[in-house]
């Protein structure tokens, strides 16, 4: 008698799957991945949506009740229009502001003070025979007609930074109609002063390439996107700006200001559903991570808020503003591009993979999640240091100058600031990932159509085997 052929074994790759379907390798293709993942979870009779919904609009409608109304509380009285500073750029009488475009190009001697840094006691320092700076003027072609001839002292500051080229626009002061004026002409006297490089239409250009590129790229979503990006600076620049200069208090208004934020622009450009809802739920509980430890810091490391100019403008024009709470509101807006990233990013990632295997366990799920998890906190790490690290650039160059150990540089007060800030965030982001994995997995995995889902594979049916040949 010849041996009689073994039965196939049951294996995953010949389960059916959970609706009856075939899937392979455990992955089952009975739900579509994309944007129709989350329709596809929740089923026909949309049992395990309606459970879900109920329990997040229970934590969602009164927390955004809450945040309205905390709002209206801290919603600026006006008062802070009485605040003003005089335009840097205003002009009084004799003086007008002209734009034009440059003609020609001519050298000048730069002087001594090129090359030299006045220190504190009055002295000079440095060597002006090292400076390697070409000081020239501009002769500008003014808008309007007029003047037929500008010629503009571009300072040397500028000339060691950019070079004038015929054909750029630049801004000057006129001071042709104060008395003593009309200096045109006189050896090494001007009527013009330079003020800026006007740069409406390269500025306007890239804007216009920017929401070009997203709305090619993302079409619809990307469209929405932009207009989220706006109503998002709207928020800043009617509530939460008005309010600190009034002296709101900077931690509600900036926790507040950005909750808000973060409800109005992913719903906005996520459209409405589960994944955005669980994406939203994500960064909400990350804010208030980062806002506890952006208080603590703060407060630990001493942040003044004293770190620029514009600071000490801020105080002088606003005494009631508190400069450190500032710096603390500023810890929180920083974190927002960042933790909307990760956490929109992690809710599609357990959508995508619920959708391509609907057999695999919430374990499973979230073990899947948490290693795209991982990789994106590895990228996301780099780029808020290297993004906080490239607009300091300056201050870094400036420090490292000083005759003073590494440790105390890092802890002075112009670098410690943004210290504080990228790792409050960096902690921030990290903690929203497995928060978020973790409700994306119990959502995904309770909507899945007909209560499919509980990680089993259901037994294969008897094969029989093949009767002998005689």
């Amino acid at each position: 008698m010849p041996p009689q052929p073994r039965p196939p074994e049951p294996s995953q790759a010949t389960a059916p799957a959970a609706d009856g379907r075939h899937g392979h390798a455990g992955h089952g293709h009975g739900l579509p991945a994309g944007p129709g993942a989350d329709e596809a979870l929740t089923g026909a009779d949309g049992s395990g949506r309606r459970r879900v919904v109920v329990v997040l609009a229970a934590i969602l409608v009164p927390l955004t009740v809450v945040l309205i109304a905390a709002m209206i509380a801290l919603w600026p009285s006006g008062s802070h229009r009485e605040l003003s500073l005089a335009d840097p750029y205003g002009t009084s009488q004799g003086v007008s502001m002209v734009t034009g475009t440059v003609t020609a190009v001519q050298p000048r001697d730069c002087g001594p003070e090129v090359g030299t840094v006045e220190t504190p006691g009055g002295g000079m320092v440095g060597d002006p025979a090292a400076a390697q700076v070409q000081c020239v003027d501009a002769v500008m072609d003014p808008d309007g007609g007029g003047t037929d001839r500008a010629l503009v002292p571009i300072p040397s500051s500028i000339s060691a930074s950019m070079d004038v080229w015929v054909g750029d626009r630049l801004k000057a002061l006129d001071l042709s109609g104060l008395p003593g004026g009309e200096a045109q002409g006189q050896a090494g006297q001007s009527d013009f002063v330079f003020v800026d490089f006007e740069r409406t239409v390269p500025v306007v250009l890239l804007a216009l390439l920017y929401a070009l590129v997203v709305v090619a790229v993302a079409r619809w979503r990307g469209l929405r996107a932009v207009v989220g990006l706006g109503l998002a600076f709207a928020v800043m620049f009617v509530f939460m700006i008005p309010a600190l200069l009034e002296g709101g208090p900077p931690l509600w208004v900036g926790l507040v200001g950005c909750c808000l934020i973060m409800l109005v622009v992913l719903y906005f450009a996520h459209g409405f559903s589960l994944r955005t809802t669980t994406a939203l739920l994500g960064t909400l509980i990350g804010l208030a991570l980062t806002a506890v430890l952006a208080l603590w810091g703060t407060d630990a490391a001493y942040l003044t808020g004293l770190g620029d100019e514009y600071s000490y403008i801020l105080a002088t024009v606003a005494p009631e503003v508190r400069l450190s709470g500032i710096v603390l509101c500023g810890l929180l807006v920083a974190g927002l591009g960042v933790l909307n990233d990760v956490t929109i990013t992690q809710a599609s990632a357990i959508w995508e993979l619920r959708a391509a295997n609907p057999l695999a366990g919430r374990r499973e799920l979230f073990g899947s999640g948490m290693r795209i998890g991982r990789d994106h906190i590895a990228s996301t790490v780099y780029t808020i240091a290297f993004a906080y690290a490239g607009a300091a650039l300056p201050v870094l160059m400036v420090v490292s100058l000083y005759d003073r150990s590494l440790w105390d540089t890092l802890m002075s007060g112009e670098l410690v600031e943004e210290i504080v800030r990228i790792l409050v965030g960096s902690i921030g982001l990290v903690l929203a990932i497995p928060v978020t994995t973790a409700i994306a997995v119990a959502v995904a995995t309770t909507v899945q159509a007909g209560g499919a889902g509980a990680g089993t594979v259901p037994a294969p049916a008897p094969v029989r085997a093949p009767r002998p040949s005689r």
